[in-house]
């Protein structure tokens, strides 16, 4: 596949050696260990992505049984469809185990090694990895699985990045405007999909799309005692360790914004090769998945609901915003000890330095939404579910301990929403809201499509605040118990203990207007009445 291919994977995939692997190591990825989603697969939820289309776009792409001779001999990865680019892919063409790898994370039917969503319907088109192939192409490639399954495609998956050597820019930095970054915050909203992106890995790395506002960046972790709760040290990631200076805008945002937004399992992944055989691989490549897949199920679940006309649902259930925010305030990030008072998270999760959450900057200082290494936590799809199961509730009603709403709210307004019950002394509340930069495509053909030579227009970041108050509290300065006031993240999280027990709320404000007048925006929340 050429040098192109080696080198932009080999930094997500730091090891593919072949090794006999037994069930038992599957149960530490998808089981309680891991991200603890095999409990979903059984009754009584049933959740297994059916019907639900997800995306991959790399630089190859997996097999596909009856097309491909590379799997002749094996079924276990069904595909809905494969492409090359926004063309159908050609037979034994761009064929790459690292596609099939990351495929079967998400959608292998395998009864030893199952991935995260089985039923899940999986569009994957490879880049194609000729010298003059780059951002447009992958642009191009990304448009085409979004507009897959009628346009009705939840989630893409990313384990694939572009070095800043290979970008055309003058003085290329992570400035969120190449262009393959403002592809995907224009097609995450153009779409409605949430993109799931590989963390930037190793030095020199591939930090292109890392810089994106929209979408969601992973990094891995590794176990510790069998459990999954240790950020990997060959993630890069961490931008206070003294190297900022030198490599800030070349492997970490400008500015400061965080990179990671969730963790998930990446180390020592059991995963099928095309010719059946087990192996085992390490990288952000391999958890980027799990949370793609993660989207697959929830999203099913969200269609039954909305079927079954459930009260407190809506198809607001399906929209990106929501997904990342409810991915987000579920992650695990302090193992609660029984009380409930940690919100009945399952594990600790520790950065590279052995350093937890509670010792984070961001949780210490409130314009600083996430931490730099772990994100907001590590990826939970069974606490996902129970974040996302409670429903959507709105702000002319007092709301339960957990739930989410999607809405808008106008330039220099708040929207309050009170919790229904008095909230206990040292219990932890969650809260999350989530909203997109506005990227514009300079559509010049009105087609409504991107094509290669044009060219997408950033018209920034509205600024949203976030509030923990005292029920009475009539300005945000008085009664604020907790807030998260970034001036730069599409991200605001507070994750903080109730100083006494009583009645609190919620508030959301539009703090400053930088390109409409009306932002939409998605809230989850998490509390322990």
């Amino acid at each position: 596949m050429g040098k192109k291919l080696t080198w932009i994977i080999l930094g997500l995939s730091a090891s593919c050696l072949s090794a006999p692997v037994i069930a038992s190591a599957l149960e530490s990825s998808l089981g309680t260990n891991g991200i603890d989603a095999l409990k979903l697969h059984k009754p009584p939820y049933n959740l297994i992505g059916r019907k639900i289309a997800i995306g991959q776009v790399e630089i190859g792409r997996p097999g596909m049984f009856g097309w491909d001779k590379a799997v002749s001999k094996n079924r276990a990865i069904s595909l809905a469809a494969v492409f090359l680019r926004n063309g159908p892919a050609k037979s034994n063409n761009g064929v790459d185990p690292h596609a099939y790898n990351v495929a079967g994370v998400m959608v292998s039917q395998d009864k030893a090694l199952p991935g995260v969503a089985p039923g899940a319907r999986l569009y994957s088109s490879a880049v194609g990895s000729t010298k003059n192939m780059g951002q447009p192409e992958e642009c191009l490639s990304a448009q085409h699985i979004a507009l897959q399954n009628s346009g009705d495609v939840r989630a893409i998956n990313f384990s694939f990045g572009e070095p800043l050597s290979r970008d055309p820019r003058p003085e290329a930095a992570l400035d969120g405007n190449a262009l393959l970054t403002l592809c995907i915050d224009w097609s995450s909203r153009a779409h409605d999909v949430l993109y799931a992106i590989a963390g930037n890995q190793g030095k020199g790395g591939i930090p292109i799309p890392t810089d994106n506002f929209n979408g969601v960046n992973v990094a891995f972790s590794s176990r510790r005692g069998g459990i999954f709760n240790k950020v990997d040290v060959s993630n890069l990631a961490g931008a206070n360790q003294g190297v900022s200076g030198r490599l800030a805008g070349r492997e970490f945002n400008l500015g400061g914004r965080r990179a990671i937004s969730l963790v998930a399992p990446g180390s020592n992944i059991p995963l099928l090769n095309p010719d059946g055989k087990l192996n085992k691989a390490t990288g952000t490549s391999f958890a980027t998945p799990h949370v793609t897949a993660t989207v697959a199920l929830l999203q099913e679940f969200s269609d039954r609901q909305s079927r079954i006309k459930q009260p407190n649902w809506s198809t607001d259930g399906r929209r990106h915003q929501v997904m990342k925010a409810v991915l987000l305030n579920s992650a695990d990030k302090i193992q609660d000890s029984g009380d409930g008072l940690r919100l009945g998270m399952s594990r600790t999760l520790i950065d590279k330095q052995n350093q937890d959450w509670l010792a984070s900057d961001a949780y210490k200082d409130p314009t600083i939404p996430l931490d730099a290494q772990m994100g907001a936590g590590h990826l939970n799809a069974f606490r996902a579910y129970q974040q996302f199961s409670a429903g959507e509730w709105q702000p002319s009603t007092t709301v339960p301990a957990i739930g989410w709403d999607y809405r808008t709210v106008n330039a220099g307004v708040s929207v309050e929403y009170a919790l229904a019950k008095p909230l206990k002394q040292n219990s932890f509340v969650a809260i999350t809201l989530a909203w997109d930069r506005l990227v514009e495509l300079n559509d010049n053909n009105k087609n409504q499509q991107y094509d290669v030579g044009e060219s997408f227009r950033d018209r920034g970041l509205n600024n949203l605040d976030l509030y923990l108050v005292k029920a009475d509290a009539q300005n945000t300065d008085a009664g604020t118990v907790c807030s998260s006031i970034s001036p730069i993240d599409s991200v605001e999280h507070i994750f903080c203990p109730v100083p006494a027990t009583g009645n609190y709320k919620i508030r959301v404000q539009f703090r400053q207007k930088v390109n409409e007048a009306t932002q939409p925006y998605a809230l989850a929340w998490w509390a322990a009445p």
